[in-house]
């Protein structure tokens, strides 16, 4: 049986964390399906077709690398739901600090007792992207700060075309 592990998350922008847990997480699943929460109520600065482009870009290389099937799609709904849906029976979140973990820990909890076959694997960022947050990049590059340390070159780029106009 192969292992199908789902990690979500708005991905706006992709960085160098997210690069980061999909690094680890290629290894641990047969198929990695990256899932871009959509919500009505929420002003993304990249749409949803932005941000796909932005992780088949980034994250395709690394998976194909690995031996990893990899896909992108979006959902609206709970993320069990949207594992439940693809098959997945792994959900990936990254962890930065002691704060992530509290409250990752919370949705774990709920998740299980919504769908106890999809089961949680907590990834621990690696000490160089632990600071980094898609709303710190954000910040930094409307106000014409450099994030080239911060997401991949393609995304920097994309930032940067993106506050340009």
């Amino acid at each position: 049986m192969p292992r199908i592990a789902l990690y979500p998350g708005s991905f706006d922008p992709v960085t160098n964390g997210h690069l980061d847990v999909v690094k680890h997480a290629v290894v641990l699943c047969d198929r990695l399906i990256v899932a871009i929460g959509v919500h009505p109520g929420k002003k993304p600065l990249f749409s949803v077709e932005e941000r796909l482009a932005m992780l088949e870009e980034v994250f395709g290389p690394v998976a194909a690398k690995a031996g990893c099937t990899f896909e992108c799609i979006t959902f609206d709904d709970l993320v069990v739901t949207a594992a439940q849906r693809a098959g997945a029976t792994i959900l990936i979140r990254g962890l930065r600090d002691g704060t992530d973990l509290d409250y990752e820990m919370q949705m774990a909890g709920m998740n299980e007792a919504m769908a106890p076959e999809v089961h949680t694997v907590f990834l621990p960022a690696s000490p160089t992207v632990r600071p980094i947050t898609a709303t710190l990049v954000r910040q930094i590059a409307g106000m014409g700060g450099n994030v080239a340390n911060f997401v991949p070159k393609t995304v920097a780029a994309r930032l940067k075309a993106k506050f340009a106009s």
